[in-house]
C-alpha cells in the first residue's frame, strides 16, 4: 500500500472513530439490539507489574491473598499483553482502543490525538457515568480523556484509593457506573521498609545478578505489591457493600514490573501483565484461559459488556466471548507491542509480535545504549542496586554478560517460549529457526505498514561513544 492510500486508510477510520453518538444514522441507531441489563462496572489498575510477579500462579516471593481471592471468583486471562511497556502510552491505547503509531501517543507522557473518541464517550452515550479516581490515564492526563469525574491523578497519591471508595459510598448518582480506580503501587520509590520479605530467602527473576542491593529492592518491591493487594481488597469489598455482587469487577497492570529487562522492555517481564474478571453469574470461578488478549482489547469488551456493539475501526477487539461459560474464545494469534521513548532516560525504540511460542523483537537502534531510570537515575528506584550489578561484572564474567545485555542489545532477537519462556537465548542467529525468524520478521513488517509506524522518534539516545555511569 502506498503512503498516500495508507494515509487516505488512516483519515477515513479516523472520521469513523470520531463520530459522535448522535451523529450516527437513525437507521444504524433503530438497528442496534436492545442492550440487557447493564451491568455496573468497576475497573482495578496496578501500576508496573508484571505477571510472573504475583500469586496465585506466578512468583512464589508474592504475598498476594485477595488477589488469590478474585482469582478464586473470577476468569484468569494467562496471556494477556500491554500495547507497550510505558505508562503513558500504555493507558492511551486502553483508552482508546488503538495502538500507539495510531493514537499518537507513542512516548511516554504523551497524549494521543484529541479528535480520537475516547473509552468515556463510548459509555457515556450507553447511560453510564464515567469516573477515575487514582492513576487511570497518566496522571493528569484523566481530564483530557472526558471523564465525568476524576480526582487523586497525581505522582503517588496514596489517599487514591481510600478516597475512590469514600466517593463511592456517598454516591447519589443512579445511572449505571463505570470506575476506573488507579492504585500508584507497585510503582516507584518503593517501600523504605520491606514490610516482613526477608532478603535472603527471595527467588530472583532470570537475568538478574544476585548481590545483597539486589535482594533488598526487591523486597521492597514485593512489599509495594503486598500494599497493592491490600488496596484490592479494600475495594472488592466496596464494591460488594455499595455496587452489589454481580458487578463486572476487571483487574490489571499497565505494564510489567520496574526491573531489568521489565519495564520499557519487549520482553514478557515487560508486556505480560496480569489481567482477572470477576462478574458472578456470567464467568465460571476459578477458571482460566491461555487465548492472547490485548489492552487494546479492553474499551470494545467494556463497550459490549455495557450492552453495545463493540466499536469498529479499531485495533482492539472485544474479548467478551471468553466470558460465558462453555464458550470456545480463540483470542489472537499475534499480539504486537512498540516502545519508543521516556524522555531522555530510555530512548531505545523497539517493535515486537508475539505468538503463542514465538517472540520476535526488532531493535530499531541497535547502535544505542539501552538505559532506564533503572541505571541512571537513583531517586525513582534505579541506579543503588543496579550500581551493585555495574561492580560485580568488573570480576565476574555471568554479570558482566546480564550487564552487557541490558546495556547492548542486536537487531533482531527471537526467542522461542515454550522451551525458554524467560527469554534469555535469542535464536535469531541460528540457522535451524531460519524460517521461523523470517515469518516473524514478515509478520511485524506487514503490520508496521498498516500501522503507519514510521514516525520519527523524539529524545536524545545514548550512543555507544557516551561514558556509561562512574562506579566507585
Amino acid at each position: 500500500m502506498g503512503s498516500i492510500a495508507r494515509r487516505t486508510l488512516l483519515a477515513a477510520t479516523l472520521a469513523a472513530l470520531v463520530l459522535p453518538a448522535a451523529a450516527l444514522p437513525a437507521t444504524a441507531q433503530e438497528a442496534a439490539p436492545a442492550p440487557p441489563s447493564r451491568p455496573n462496572i468497576v475497573v482495578f489498575l496496578a501500576d508496573d507489574m508484571s505477571y510472573a510477579d504475583i500469586a496465585p500462579d506466578g512468583d512464589r516471593n508474592a504475598r498476594t491473598p485477595n488477589l488469590s481471592r478474585l482469582a478464586a471468583d473470577g476468569l484468569a486471562f494467562d496471556k494477556a499483553f500491554a500495547a507497550s511497556p510505558t505508562c503513558a502510552p500504555s493507558r492511551a491505547a486502553m483508552l482508546t482502543g488503538l495502538m500507539p503509531a495510531r493514537n499518537g501517543a507513542e512516548a511516554n507522557h504523551e497524549r494521543p490525538d484529541p479528535a480520537i473518541r475516547k473509552l468515556p464517550s463510548y459509555l457515556q452515550a450507553q447511560g453510564y457515568q464515567v469516573v477515575a479516581i487514582g492513576k487511570v490515564a497518566h496522571y493528569k492526563d484523566a481530564s483530557f480523556y472526558g471523564f465525568d469525574y476524576q480526582a487523586h491523578d497525581t505522582f503517588h497519591d496514596d489517599a487514591s484509593i481510600p478516597e475512590a471508595i469514600k466517593w463511592l459510598k456517598e454516591r447519589k448518582d443512579k445511572r449505571p457506573l463505570a470506575l476506573f480506580v488507579g492504585s500508584n503501587w507497585p510503582h516507584v520509590p518503593w517501600p523504605g521498609s520491606t514490610d516482613g520479605f526477608d532478603p535472603k530467602a527471595l527467588s530472583l527473576p532470570a537475568k538478574t545478578v544476585d548481590t545483597p542491593e539486589t535482594r533488598q529492592a526487591r523486597a521492597q518491591y514485593y512489599a509495594a505489591v503486598q500494599r497493592l493487594d491490600l488496596e484490592l481488597g479494600d475495594v472488592l469489598t466496596a464494591t460488594d457493600e455499595v455496587l452489589g455482587k454481580d458487578t463486572f469487577l476487571l483487574f490489571s497492570s499497565d505494564q510489567g514490573t520496574q526491573w531489568p529487562f521489565g519495564k520499557w522492555n519487549l520482553y514478557d517481564a515487560g508486556i505480560h501483565v496480569p489481567l482477572i474478571v470477576r462478574w458472578r453469574g456470567q464467568v465460571t470461578p476459578g477458571s482460566h484461559t491461555q487465548a492472547m488478549v490485548s489492552w487494546i482489547d479492553i474499551l470494545p469488551t467494556l463497550t459490549e459488556v455495557a450492552g453495545g456493539p463493540p466499536p469498529t475501526g479499531i485495533d482492539g477487539l472485544s474479548f467478551a466471548g471468553a466470558l460465558h461459560p462453555g464458550s470456545h474464545f480463540a483470542g489472537r494469534q499475534e499480539i504486537f507491542a512498540t516502545h519508543n521513548n521516556d524522555g531522555d532516560f530510555n530512548v531505545y525504540p523497539a517493535r515486537s509480535v508475539r505468538t503463542q511460542r514465538w517472540k520476535y523483537i526488532l531493535n530499531l537502534h541497535p547502535e544505542y545504549y539501552f538505559t532506564t531510570h533503572t541505571d541512571q537515575f537513583a531517586p525513582l528506584g534505579g541506579d543503588a542496586y543496579f550500581a551493585s550489578w555495574r561492580r560485580a561484572a568488573q570480576a565476574d564474567p555471568s554479570a558482566a554478560r546480564i550487564v552487557k545485555a541490558y546495556y547492548q542489545r542486536p537487531a533482531e532477537e527471537l526467542y522461542d517460549l515454550e522451551a525458554d519462556p524467560e527469554e534469555t537465548r535469542n535464536l535469531a542467529d541460528d540457522a535451524t529457526h531460519a524460517r521461523v525468524l523470517k515469518d516473524m520478521r514478515a509478520r511485524l513488517g506487514n503490520w508496521r505498514r498498516l500501522q503507519g509506524d514510521d514516525h520519527p522518534v523524539k529524545g536524545k539516545p545514548h550512543l555507544n561513544a557516551d561514558p556509561l555511569p562512574k562506579d566507585k
